[in-house]
This record gives C-alpha cells, sequence and structure tokens, in this order.
C-alpha cells in the first residue's frame, strides 16, 4: 500500500478481478470519497483516516466485494469486424463462431481507463465459458471508429470515439457509450454487468 498525498491511498492486487472486488467492498465499507480501480491497483481517495486504512483493509476478504446487483446491460454488436480471423485463430475456431462464443460469455466491468466511456471488461469466472485472451495488434491502427468492439489479452472494450488503437476489432455497435449529460456519464462504469447481443 502506497501513501498519495494527505488523504489517499494506493492499494496493489494481483489481477483485474481483485482490484474490482476491493473496489466494490471499500465503496459500500469505508468513509471514502472516491474509488478508482485499475488493472492491478485501487486508489482510495478521500479518506477519512488514511493512517488507519491498513486495519480496516484488514477486514476485506477477497470475493467479498463481487455481488454486483442490477440486471445486466445489453449491448448489441454486429460482428463484422476486420479481425474476426484473427480472433477465430487465437480461440481454436472458425471466424463464424467468433460471435456466438464472444457473446456466450457474461462480462463484468473491470475498470474504466484510456478515454472517457472507454471500460475494460473482463469474463465472469463460473458465469459461464471465458474465451482465451486475445494478443494485440503487432501495429495499431492510426483510427479506430468509434463504437469499435475490440479484443486485447482477457479484455473487451469498445471504443467511445475515434483514436489510434492496437486492440483486435470484431465488431461495432451504436451504443452510447459517454454522455456529460448523464449521471453517471460512463453507460458502463466498473462492476456492471455486460452481455453483448448479436445484432
Amino acid at each position: 500500500m502506497i501513501r498519495v498525498g494527505q488523504d489517499a491511498v494506493l492499494v496493489e492486487v494481483a489481477d483485474a478481478a481483485t482490484a474490482l472486488d476491493l473496489a466494490l467492498w471499500a465503496r459500500d465499507r469505508l468513509a471514502v470519497r472516491e474509488v478508482v480501480p485499475a488493472a492491478r491497483t485501487v486508489l482510495l481517495d478521500g479518506l477519512a483516516r488514511p493512517a488507519e486504512v491498513s486495519e480496516e483493509l484488514a477486514g476485506w476478504t477477497p470475493g467479498e466485494g463481487l455481488a454486483e446487483e442490477g440486471d445486466p446491460v445489453d449491448v448489441a454488436v454486429h460482428y463484422d469486424g476486420p479481425d474476426l480471423a484473427v480472433v477465430a485463430e487465437a480461440w481454436g475456431i472458425a471466424a463464424e463462431q467468433v460471435p456466438e462464443r464472444h457473446a456466450e460469455a457474461q462480462y463484468v466491468v473491470a475498470f474504466c481507463g484510456f478515454a472517457p466511456g472507454f471500460s475494460y471488461l473482463t469474463a465472469r469466472e463460473g458465469d459461464g465459458p471465458v474465451p482465451p485472451p486475445v494478443p494485440r495488434r503487432d501495429s495499431p491502427r492510426s483510427r479506430v471508429e468509434p463504437g469499435s468492439v475490440g479484443l486485447a489479452g482477457p479484455f473487451t472494450g469498445i471504443y467511445p470515439t475515434a483514436s489510434p488503437g492496437g486492440w483486435q476489432l470484431i465488431g461495432r455497435t451504436d451504443a452510447p457509450l459517454w454522455r456529460p449529460d448523464r449521471e453517471p456519464p460512463a453507460l458502463l462504469p466498473p462492476g456492471t454487468r455486460v452481455r453483448f447481443v448479436p445484432a
């Protein structure tokens, strides 16, 4: 655990699933202004008693925080991306099987980053098949269109705006990922369960 400023700490954990678990637990149980999960860390900002947070964290048991509530968000996807064959090879299946394989998994938003509204989704262990990791492209594209659905490593992500990107693109969606006039602005904040539905 690393102190950050006067009222925040950065907690290092093993992986994205553990970070999300700790983040959800901390939101419910700690006096904290903001909780920011990442791939292997959780920032606890605005702690009322930062010097005592180690004692409070001792009350967390991994697995207690992943109790997401509410219905999953359905994201309709047109599975017509340019990298279906690459993903199919990584998964050992035919390209036409990629949409079904991707959509049959159950996902949760582990953390957000890269751009406003960009969510890193992981397939949930125990809730169906978990697709194997997919390698990033050797050379990033100079432009990826908004709504593009991509895979990199164990993550699925959706590009909220046009930007460069090195993920393998398998489809596209019209889902409104980021709207500043919405609360929260991100359609898929950390902890949100997601289902991908072939359009």
